[in-house]
This record gives C-alpha cells, sequence and structure tokens, in this order.
C-alpha cells in the first residue's frame, strides 16, 4: 500500500497535531490537579538541579556550556540534582476500527478517523493522569513512589530532613483535637521559611475523616457553632476545624501486577500549605523525539506510526512529569 492512501499520513494525525489534541483531552483523574496546588514549569533538560538554602529549595537557571556555574556559599547552600522520570505508554489502532470508513479524501473520513483516534488518545490520557496524580500525591507525602511501590525519591532523605508526624488518637474521647490542629499548623508555619500560605489543607483517608467527624469534642463543637450542621451534611468535600480543612481522599489505581494501592493509606493523612507561591510545582521535560529536543516540555506528547505491512497504526504517547515539594518541612503526615 503506497503511503499516500494511509488516511494517517493526514497532517491532521502529525506529532504536533497529535500531542496538542492530547493535551486538550479532559483530565477525568486527580483531585491534586482540581486544587491548583501543583502548578506545571516545562523546561528543556530531562533532570533539574535544585538549591537547598536554609531548608529552602529553589530552581537554578540553565546555562550555556562553558559558562561559570552558580557560586554557593559553604555550609549554607546545597545544590542536588533530579532526574526526572520518563512514562512511556503504547497502544494500536488496528484495521478493524477504521473498517467500512468512507472513501479517502473526504471530511467524513477525517472525522471519523479522527474520532477513533480520540478514543485511543482518551483512554492514553486517563492512564497518564492517574498516574500523575500518584506522583503527586507522593510528592505531598515527601515520598514519591513508582508505580510498583518502589522510591523513586525520598525527599526527606534527600534533604535531610525529618518527618513531621502527629497522632490525633481519635479513637481517645479525650483527646484535645483542637491542640492536635494548632500543633499541625504551627510546625507548618515554623517551616513556611519566608513563604506565605492562605490555609492549610490536609487529605485523609475514608478510616480517619469518619473518626475525626466522629469524634465527640468535634461534634460538640460543632453543635455549639453550626447548630448541628456537621451532623446533618456531607462533609467530606472539605470540614474546616481550628483552621484545618480536613477532606477525604479516595484516590486508588492499580499497579502493573495488579495490585490496589491506595494512595492514602488506611487511618492515615497527610498535611501541607495552600495558597503558597514557591512550594510546590510539577516539572516536565521534554519528549525524546528529535523534534521536541531543546524545547520547553509539555505535559504529554502523542506520535503515530504505520506497522509492518501496513497492519493497523501504532500509538505512542509519552510523559515527563516530575511533582516536587520545594519545602518539605512543611508536609506532615497524620494519623487517627
Amino acid at each position: 500500500m503506497p503511503l499516500a492512501s494511509n488516511p494517517f499520513s493526514q497532517d491532521a494525525f502529525g506529532a504536533v497535531a497529535l500531542t496538542a489534541a492530547l493535551n486538550l483531552l479532559p483530565n477525568r483523574y486527580g483531585r491534586v490537579e482540581e486544587m491548583g496546588l501543583m502548578p506545571a514549569r516545562p523546561v528543556r533538560l530531562r533532570n533539574i538541579a535544585l538549591e537547598e538554602r536554609n531548608g529552602v529549595l529553589s530552581l537554578l537557571p540553565t546555562a550555556v556550556v562553558g559558562s561559570p556555574g552558580t557560586v554557593g556559599t559553604r555550609g549554607k547552600r546545597k545544590i542536588r540534582s533530579f532526574v526526572i522520570p520518563h512514562i512511556p505508554h503504547d497502544d494500536v489502532v488496528l484495521p478493524e476500527e477504521v473498517q467500512g470508513i468512507r472513501a479517502f479524501g473526504s471530511e467524513g473520513e477525517l472525522a471519523a478517523l479522527a474520532d477513533v483516534m480520540a478514543l485511543h488518545l482518551q483512554s492514553m490520557r486517563d492512564k497518564h493522569a492517574i498516574t500523575l496524580e500518584h506522583l503527586r500525591m507522593g510528592a505531598l507525602k515527601g515520598v514519591i513512589l513508582d508505580a510498583d511501590g518502589s522510591v523513586l525519591y525520598d525527599l526527606y532523605v534527600e534533604f535531610g530532613i525529618t518527618p513531621k508526624t502527629i497522632a490525633f488518637d481519635l479513637s481517645n474521647a479525650s483527646t484535645d483535637v483542637k491542640a492536635k490542629c494548632l500543633e499541625l499548623k504551627r510546625h507548618i508555619e515554623d517551616n513556611l521559611r519566608g513563604e506565605f500560605m492562605t490555609g492549610v489543607g490536609c487529605l485523609v483517608s475514608p478510616e480517619f475523616f469518619d473518626a475525626l467527624t466522629g469524634h465527640a469534642k468535634v461534634v460538640k463543637a460543632w453543635e455549639l457553632w453550626q447548630q448541628g450542621e456537621a451532623l446533618r451534611a456531607d462533609q467530606r468535600k472539605g470540614f474546616t476545624f481550628a483552621g484545618v480543612t480536613f477532606e477525604e481522599y479516595r484516590g486508588q489505581a492499580t499497579d502493573p501486577e495488579g495490585t490496589v494501592r491506595r494512595f492514602i493509606a488506611q487511618g492515615e493523612g497527610h498535611a501541607f500549605p495552600v495558597g503558597t507561591a514557591q512550594t510546590f510545582a510539577s516539572y516536565f521535560a521534554p519528549a525524546d523525539f528529535n523534534e521536541s529536543v531543546n524545547t520547553l516540555g509539555q505535559p504529554l506528547y502523542a506520535k503515530q506510526e504505520p506497522r509492518k505491512f501496513e497492519r493497523g497504526t501504532d500509538l505512542h504517547t509519552q510523559s515527563n512529569p516530575l511533582p516536587m515539594c520545594h519545602r518539605p518541612g512543611v508536609l506532615v503526615k497524620v494519623t487517627a
């Protein structure tokens, strides 16, 4: 079959068009994405260098080869390099899926082919989206995990920070929950190190949320303040107590071995500052395509090419993300 008769050879299915289409498709997963907590920061290289100054991390600028490097003050600054993970995912469009489409060259055929391609791209986009959510949740926990549960980066180990855990002891009716919340907020405020925030959020497991909202002192406080509103309403999308907004988080996904992994363990939660300027980011590196060399990275890339003997069309997508918390000291783990 000559190349000209392959409908997928149209410009509409080129790398640039497919990549644009993939990034325009809706993201159906990701509470962290909805919160806008980790904005995208495109970079031109496959690794980033982060500078830690008194516990604060800042991005170092890239420079032309041979130019002088950044000078660090001994004992005050530390520079570490992080390799941005590469996440490829492939699929195939078989001839059976496009069989019976109108003659080549008609607008109807291109529209039908675009629909077939969109179905595949949406499925692939959803898998990339839940993977990014998993990585971002890891950054909120201070330990970024791969799909199989192995550690990609332990931010506490990388920067010599001791993790903070607060046991709320919610099974004890006499626990002062307000005092626990204030302890949490003060720890975050002490570790902002010049950064600002507008509030404190805490994503928790269903077990933690039920124990918190059912605790005797919490219920009594809300009965007095909200006239029993806490007993009548579903507060799982945001329950604020003592200045901390607790939200039930049920994110989970299946790993390559078929095991369902919860992003937050049973009876636990993870608190973090919200409304910050430089604390969180999601770095995106460029794809390993000829046309994307030295360009700013995009969240997702897509390409297609004919299979051997024209027996279908291979689809390739990839993402190169690294969510990062620049101040791991502000992250707090809570337990019920």
